[in-house]
């Protein structure tokens, strides 16, 4: 029985980006395949381009129809221990290459003002950002190396950062397993990958207005002290009344 079989897959972009045909190539070292597919763009900048979402989906199907022989839940322990691994090793040229790219005077993607601004990014939402930013395709690749850039604690990423890979890995590729038993899923793969990046997007899309909401609140109760100050430091003239 192939993929095809299976299910339906337009590719949308070059045929060896295309899950189905990635699957199919690798035959009974697909699982391996994944795994290095998923470690590269969890870790390496060069993989940000990489179909994770749409591959773990796939895979959770070819699971459940044979293609990929290893149980269910084995698939899904290798593919966290390599999307956590890949943060791992991410974070890890993030803490040490780091400093040296922002030596140069010359770099125009990383500067020292982006490192203080990474800081204080992970200092607030740091927790969240890591677990959600496994969900956005790009953000999960660029979001590891720039934790160890801005010298986040590496306790605090390490443990959200298995959290996450459980959560994205293990979570995507079950969802793949068990949606991919519905006929309509199965004729409307995209559609269905689609829907799930947007469903991703929408913690990041609230944390966005909350944190507009603050700053437009910030502002105002700015522009309101500096009014009372104004007001304050203003001299007041008294005004005296003629003598009878």
């Amino acid at each position: 029985m192939t993929l095809a079989d299976a299910t339906t897959v337009v590719a949308l972009g070059p045929q060896w980006l295309d899950p189905q045909y990635i699957i199919q190539s690798l035959g009974p070292w697909a699982l391996l395949g994944v795994a290095l597919i998923l470690f590269a763009e969890c870790g390496l900048l060069i993989g940000f381009f990489l179909p994770g979402d749409s591959l773990l989906f796939i895979t959770g199907l070819a699971a459940t129809t044979g293609l990929i022989e290893t149980p269910l839940w084995l698939v899904c322990v290798v593919l966290v221990v390599a999307a956590f691994a890949g943060n791992v090793v991410g974070y890890g040229i993030g803490y040490q290459a780091g400093p040296a790219i922002f030596d140069k005077p010359n770099s125009k993607l990383f500067k020292r003002e982006n490192v203080e601004r990474t800081q204080k990014f992970f200092d607030k939402y740091g927790n969240r950002a890591i677990v959600l930013g496994r969900f956005v395709p790009i953000v999960r690749t660029f979001i590891t190396v720039m934790a160890g850039v801005g010298r986040m604690d590496a306790k605090r990423f390490f443990t959200f950062s298995a959290i996450g890979a459980i959560l994205w890995a293990a979570g995507v590729t079950l969802l793949g397993a068990v949606l991919g038993q519905f006929t309509f899923v199965k004729d409307n793969i995209e559609l269905m990958l689609i829907l799930v990046v947007v469903i991703s997007l929408v913690p990041i899309a609230i944390e966005a207005i909350q944190a507009r909401r603050e700053k437009k609140l910030g502002a105002s109760n700015l522009a309101e002290e500096t009014l009372d100050g104004a007001n304050a430091d203003a001299p007041t003239q008294q005004i005296r009344r003629p003598n009878p």
